[in-house]
């Protein structure tokens, strides 16, 4: 499954300049969202130099606030802080069935008409598709909210089985920890791949992590020999991407008929064979995109993706973007040839 539908490449002409990142408060506050926009963006990181993002949270409601786990808290300011925002972070809802003021629905149409990025976290979702926002474009949310999102907000196409979407300057990512690679997405698209690598690293998780939602949908292998028989055909795979692989080969790999391993095989990935494979080569490109010089004939031969025209292909379906587009974007050593 894809992790990402669209991605943006690193480049200071085409989004805002404007650093400063406000993340919403409410009473109700979801704490671990909420924490993943301050220990991103609001941490003091001298080592990344003078333009690094600036961080300001705005509490939509007066006084005193709660938050999950019995905390209570006043933010440092309210709505007026949305207006200077080049980024707002919405870090979760209190409950899709609570309404979303229209007071911040207002504030954040005009914020997002004025240049700004609105970046949700799990169920903040619905406080983007309550201000109209997310009509007519995609976006995800947490599995469990994804069906009620699809019934209360029609205009939206919401998609299912990705850890997020990036649709320009509005956001969105599925589960709570998928807003951490929805936040490192965002450092990468503004200051590039050593950037994002470095602040991951402090973080102790992947810059890049492979996989949709579905792999957390009650799709695990039910059994531990199952387990045992389908985990050393998925290292091989990993390991020699350039193979030729068949259903027949892979079944008698794990000693299965090729029925009983196609099943097991989805109700363990949440996807086919050949397509979990097309995922695994089209990360290894993305991995010698972003650190290697070679050329795009090598990259698809090294990936058993076999020609640049295919490699090419697949990119831009699965990614919106070109291969060169990418390594311009992310890239960190100089290309001595495409």
């Amino acid at each position: 499954m894809p992790y990402i539908v669209k991605i943006m490449p690193n480049d200071h002409t085409t989004h805002s300049t404007n650093r400063l990142v406000v993340a919403l408060a409410y009473d109700g506050l979801c704490t671990f969202e909420f924490g993943v926009a301050v220990e991103v963006f609001g941490l003091a990181r001298p080592e990344m130099g003078e333009d690094w993002y600036r961080f300001a949270v705005a509490g939509i409601d007066e006084g005193e606030m709660r938050a999950t786990g019995g905390v209570r808290f006043v933010a440092n300011g309210g709505l007026e802080l949305i207006e200077q925002a080049g980024t707002i972070i919405v870090p979760g809802w209190r409950g899709m069935d609570e309404p979303v003021p229209a007071a911040l629905c207002a504030a954040l149409r005009r914020a997002h008409d004025q240049g700004a990025r609105l970046l949700s976290i799990c169920s903040g979702v619905f406080v983007l598709a309550a201000a109209g926002l997310l009509d007519g474009r995609q976006a995800t949310t947490h599995w469990r909210y994804t069906d009620a999102l699809t019934a209360r907000f029609p205009a939206i196409e919401v998609l299912p089985d990705v850890l997020y979407v990036d649709g320009g300057s509005l956001l969105t990512s599925a589960g709570s920890a998928a807003g951490i690679d929805l936040c490192l997405h965002l450092i990468r698209r503004d200051f590039g791949t050593k950037a994002a690598n470095m602040v991951a690293r402090r973080l102790v998780v992947p810059p890049h992590r492979d996989g949709g939602q579905a792999q957390f949908i009650d799709k695990a292998v039910p059994e531990n020999h199952e387990k045992a028989r389908l985990g050393p055909v998925l290292d091989a795979m990993r390991a020699e991407l350039t193979r030729p692989y068949t259903v027949e080969t892979l079944s008698r790999m794990a000693g299965m008929s090729s029925r009983t391993f196609l099943r097991r095989f989805e109700a363990a990935t949440g996807t086919t064979p050949a397509k979990w494979l097309l995922l695994q080569r089209l990360s290894k490109a993305k991995d010698l995109l972003e650190t290697s010089r070679l050329g795009m004939d090598a990259i698809a031969q090294n990936t058993g993706l076999g020609t640049a025209a295919n490699l090419r292909h697949h990119f831009r379906q699965h990614f919106s973007t070109t291969p060169a587009a990418y390594r311009e974007g992310f890239g960190t050593q100089a290309v001595a040839y495409v």
